[in-house]
């Protein structure tokens, strides 16, 4: 039996809390990160436990409970499906974008984000998807090598609205 399990409503608070997590590992905490987390995450909140309860298909969180604090998640993945139009390689439009990958500090090392990996995997391929995108921090790189993920000379732009 895997130890994987798709995230319910009742995580909401959970996968946030490996979300900052991450994104503390990305971009560094410290000053006032701990305040801006808190107003973002209570924000995020309901959207997310809405998000979790349903399954509209497009949305999809993946994670593992973790064996020694009851209540408490060790690990979590994250992604959507979006339609682009299709092209050669992936005419349907169909695209994987895995937004979230996290594990608790004294969980790591265990195998759980690549269970879930795994998991998210399986989803896109279910849904479609002709490719998946993510975003590699340098000490995540290997396991998505493993995993079969490529270097893709992406000239991504961003404009904050």
């Amino acid at each position: 039996m895997s130890l994987v399990r798709r995230a319910r409503p009742e995580d909401a608070g959970e996968v946030l809390r490996l979300r900052q997590i991450m994104i503390d590992s990305l971009w560094g905490g410290g000053g006032d990160a701990g305040d801006a987390a808190a107003g973002w995450q209570g924000e995020s909140l309901p959207e997310l436990r809405e998000r979790l309860a349903g399954d509209d298909g497009d949305f999809a969180a993946f994670v593992v409970d973790h064996p020694g604090r009851p209540g408490t998640l060790a690990a979590l993945v994250a992604g959507t499906v979006e339609y682009r139009i299709g092209k050669p390689g992936n005419p349907r439009g169909r695209v994987g974008y895995v937004f979230s990958v996290a594990t608790d500090p004294d969980a790591r090392r265990r195998g759980y984000a690549r269970a879930c990996m795994e998991e998210l995997l399986a989803w896109f391929r279910a849904r479609g998807a002709g490719h998946v995108l993510l975003n590699a921090s340098p000490e995540a790189e290997p396991l998505y090598t493993a995993l079969g993920f490529i270097r893709d000379p992406d000239p991504s732009m961003r404009l904050p609205l």
